[in-house]
This record gives structure tokens, C-alpha cells and sequence, in this order.
């Protein structure tokens, strides 16, 4: 069976297509993140991507073009509410997994999937519905499983590599979030 694996980022990524997808499928790694912020970024975590993909001898399809408007178009409104993480995180969610199942058909994968799931950071429950949302309204299939069971060998694995390792999602907030974070850490 053949399946399209959305990739966030490199380290996410080492444990379901090494440990578990690249059991029983053949796979395919899809690289579309128009969340990932400021434009250096998403170039380290491409040519982690890349690095992956070598180290694995994987074939991807990666949109390479730093494109955020698709990502910013979703969440464009003007008060906390509007920008709230879930709402945010949905959205996110949404636009990565709708371009995952439509390249997914067009390439004649059976079935789609991401390795967001791998992560403990994410909102896993919420990727699931938006994933089987997609698949539903796509008309290709939503793999599911939780890869965070094998979280440290995903990032042992990466480690081992040498894949550049981030210190937050991706998009602006978590970047701004995370800055925020440190900066408590910091004066408590």
C-alpha cells in the first residue's frame, strides 16, 4: 500500500516512516508547511528534511517555495478570539493535510498521513478529526496511529542523524509563545 506522509519536520518524522509506517507501506514524504515562520526557518527544517530523505533513502515531494499567505489567509481576524490557538491550530492543521490528500490523489497513494502525530506538543485529537474531515471531503484515506509511543527513539533517532532540532512549532504565535516562555523562565 502506498501512503503520502505529510512532514512537519525532520525529527517528527524519524520514527513513523523508520519504525512504523516503513513496515507495512511503501512511503512517500510530503514537505508543505506554509505555517513555518520566519522565512531561515523553514529552510533549516527543508534541509532537514532533505538530510532525512537521504539518510533514509526516501522519496519526498516538498513544496520548497516560502509561501505563508495560505497559512496567515486562514487566521487574518483582528481579536484574541479570532487568532486563538485552537482556532489557529485547526486551521494549520487543515491546510497541510488538505494539500497531503490532494497530492496523495493525484499520485494514486492509497491513503495519507502526518507525522505530527508523533508529537506530544500537538493537539493529537484535533489532528485526527481534521484528518478524517479531509480524507472524507478528498476522497483518499486518513491513516491513523499514534507514533508517540515511540518518542524517544524519534528523537534519538534524530540526534543520531544530526537533524536540526527546533524549539517550537512553527508558526509565528508559537514562535512569539515560546520567546514569551523563555523569557518567564528567565525572571521566576
Amino acid at each position: 500500500m502506498k501512503i503520502l506522509v505529510h512532514i512537519c519536520c525532520g525529527p517528527c518524522s524519524v520514527y513513523p516512516i523508520k519504525q512504523s509506517l516503513g513496515k507495512d507501506f511503501e512511503v512517500t514524504g510530503f514537505f508543505y508547511n506554509p505555517n513555518i515562520h520566519p522565512r531561515a526557518e523553514f529552510f533549516r527544517r527543508l534541509d532537514s528534511v532533505h538530510l532525512l530523505a537521504k539518510f533514509m533513502n526516501l522519496d519526498i515531494i516538498a513544496d520548497e517555495n516560502y509561501e505563508p499567505k495560505p497559512f496567515f489567509d486562514g487566521i487574518s481576524g483582528t481579536n484574541k478570539k479570532e487568532v486563538a490557538k485552537e482556532k489557529r491550530c485547526e486551521h494549520c492543521y487543515r491546510v497541510r493535510l488538505i494539500k497531503t490528500a490532494e497530492a496523495a490523489k493525484q499520485g494514486g497513494f492509497q491513503a495519507f498521513t502526518s507525522s505530527l502525530l508523533f508529537s506530544r506538543r500537538q493537539n493529537h485529537e484535533l489532528i485526527i478529526k481534521v484528518g478524517r474531515e479531509v480524507a472524507d471531503s478528498v476522497g483518499v484515506e486518513f491513516y491513523y496511529e499514534d507514533f508517540r509511543s515511540g518518542w524517544q527513539k524519534g528523537i534519538d533517532g534524530s540526534k543520531e542523524i544530526g537533524l536540526f532540532r527546533q524549539n517550537y512549532c512553527g508558526c509565528v504565535f508559537s514562535f512569539v509563545e515560546r520567546g514569551l516562555q523563555k523569557k518567564k523562565q528567565k525572571t521566576a
